[in-house]
């Protein structure tokens, strides 16, 4: 049937996913063809998704570590936000988004965006996020599928943590032009995930 062929075709896509995320540093479980910690196939729907994340939060935490102190002020236009802010703004919606995806208040309570300005707090708070966010996308499929409101729209968790995911690649697309405006190659260019 359609339906069977539609479900086959959605596990590969989640396989060949996970399967590239092992690349990204991601644990994949050969055996089981499933990412270390996922239990079965059905919790394909978030395998995809955390496939997703483990290999933007690699590129993410690997630009700015890759960037230097001083461009991290840096701002191809005065309008816009400086390589620093985005860090910091990823941070923070990682937090916000996440909390919404556990069902729970989120643990920052600081506007990192704003409160730090120089690359070590910046890195050191990225990286925090991502441990954050790695809890909700630890979760099974069954335990996401619970409704959330996220920015005025209903969703389920499952679908918060595909719009975090998506938020992530959407800011890192800033983060590369700024790299490639600086001359940098970016980390998912420079064959380093």
């Amino acid at each position: 049937s359609s339906s069977s062929v539609a479900a086959s075709t959605h596990v590969s896509r989640a396989r060949v996913a996970v399967e590239h995320s092992t690349r990204s540093g991601g644990s994949f479980d050969s055996a089981s063809h499933r990412p270390a910690g996922v239990a079965s196939a059905q919790d394909a729907m978030i395998a995809a998704i955390k496939a997703q994340h483990d290999m933007i939060k690699t590129n993410l935490v690997k630009s700015a570590a890759k960037v230097s102190e001083a461009d991290y002020a840096f701002k191809p236009t005065p309008e816009v936000r400086s390589f620093g802010q985005i860090v910091g703004h990823i941070a923070n919606a990682n937090y916000m988004i996440c909390s919404v995806a556990l069902g729970e208040q989120s643990p920052s309570r600081e506007n990192i965006e704003q409160a730090r300005t120089t690359k070590a707090p910046l890195v050191e708070a990225v990286k925090a996020s991502f441990t954050y966010c790695d809890r909700a996308y630890a979760k099974r499929d069954a335990e996401l599928t619970a409704q959330a409101n996220l920015f005025g729209m209903e969703m389920s968790r499952l679908g918060v943590l595909a719009f975090n995911a998506a938020h992530d690649y959407e800011h890192y697309g800033n983060i590369v032009t700024y790299m490639r405006l600086k001359g940098m190659t970016p980390s998912s260019s420079a064959g380093e995930n």
